[in-house]
């Protein structure tokens, strides 16, 4: 294949309309974190009738390796992720959710599409003249908070362990509700955060809601804990280092005329190095004790160290601008100023070789705002998926 702009894109474009499908099946049938089941099985299913080899039930079941041989060189490797959430699908399509409370809220389902058409047209060159490297496609369960990332990993399927030779760098992407579509975007380093999260309970002792001085109040307590967490940022972390600390829930209290034993809060910690996150978790125990201390209660405080930060490399990083700038000219690629705060677990495939984590535009032209990730009316733009699937292509023809 004489490897030019049209011919690629002719490539992409007779195979655009069953990709839309699939998409648009994927989107109706949602699958939460290490459920994929149904997901997976359209995965293994394009990939045979492709002729891609598979290895699948990886990383507790659901999770698919795909491999195509390359000529020398170890492999390249690809991402997408397949899980949907715990949300309620608001819009009003075709294709909308059929599961109640679970959609495709951030777009997985245009990741995995993604990923499909770009073992489609790899697997159409590879049988006209063979690929210069080795690819390996992974498809991973569980990136909303299950880490299926690091159960890929642990698996062996960067190792060579399960399928194919080593991989010695990966790409990964992202639809982005932010930048418009037809621009893609990265940057070097820490691109998006770790994510921790964290459980308090405070007790007091409980009593009648008409005469409070009798107890200690676990609600009033927990009230100030929630406002004293924000000083995490505002008083214990260098200005310029980013931290976020939100209480997400608030659980306390039985009826209108009774003062409960207890309160309950939990709630997410985002840090982008290893100093701040253990000073934010020590802060984080220190003030909910302290605080709860001086309301007469106690609190118990239960930490979770969740996703590392993504952290790509800047070789990585400098590989992907090259081939997007080649694909759709500068003006298309933008640096992407400040990491994301969000948690992303492609960081564990960063920290084993070299990375690129990129994002896709979705923002139609002329739209203003569209719905963000983790939204009931988010639905991925299919218009993004041709752009998608070249530039895995030309990362992989590279």
């Amino acid at each position: 294949m004489t490897d030019t702009n049209q011919t690629l894109r002719d490539l992409i474009r007779e195979e655009l309309s069953d990709l839309v499908a699939i998409r648009h099946d994927l989107h109706a049938h949602p699958e939460l974190a290490y459920r994929e089941q149904r997901t997976s099985g359209v995965v293994q299913e394009q990939l045979a009738k492709a002729g891609v080899e598979i290895r699948a039930g990886l990383a507790g079941g659901t999770g698919v390796l795909g491999h195509l041989p390359g000529r020398h060189g170890d492999a390249i490797g690809l991402r997408a992720d397949m899980d949907a959430l715990p949300i309620q699908e608001a819009n009003d399509l075709e294709y909308r959710s059929t599961c109640d409370g679970v959609m495709h809220a951030c777009g997985h389902d245009g990741h995995t599409t993604i990923l499909i058409g770009t073992a489609r047209v790899l697997a159409r060159v590879a049988r006209n003249g063979g690929l210069p490297r080795p690819v390996t496609f992974v498809f991973q369960p569980a990136e909303e908070g299950g880490a299926g990332a690091e159960k890929m990993v642990r698996d062996g399927c960067l190792d060579g362990r399960v399928l194919g030779p080593p991989v010695k760098e990966m790409f990964g992407l992202h639809g982005w509700p932010r930048i418009p579509l037809g621009t893609v975007g990265s940057r070097p380093g820490p691109m998006m955060a770790a994510a921790d999260s964290f459980d308090i309970t405070i007790t007091g002792v409980g009593t009648h809601a008409a005469w409070p001085h009798i107890g200690y109040d676990p609600i009033v307590a927990a009230s100030a804990v929630v406002g004293a967490l924000q000083t995490i940022a505002s008083r214990n972390i260098q200005a310029l280092e980013p931290v976020v600390v939100s209480v997400t829930q608030f659980h306390a209290g039985t009826t209108y005329n009774i003062i409960g034993d207890t309160a309950t809060l939990a709630g997410t910690v985002r840090t982008l190095s290893p100093a701040v996150q253990d000073h934010a978790e020590r802060r984080l125990t220190e003030i909910a004790t302290s605080v709860a201390a001086g309301y007469g209660c106690s609190a118990e405080v239960d930490y979770h160290r969740g996703y590392p930060p993504t952290v790509n490399d800047a070789g990585a990083v400098e590989t992907f601008r090259s081939v997007a700038e080649q694909a759709f000219g500068a003006g298309h690629v933008v640096e992407i100023e400040h990491p994301v705060m969000g948690g992303e677990d492609f960081a564990y495939y960063a920290r084993k070789v070299p990375a690129c984590f990129f994002v896709l535009g979705l923002i139609p032209p002329g739209a203003g705002n569209v719905p963000d990730l983790h939204q009931a009316l988010f639905n991925f733009n299919d218009d993004a998926i041709a752009q998608g699937i070249e530039m895995f292509f030309r990362q992989a023809l590279r």
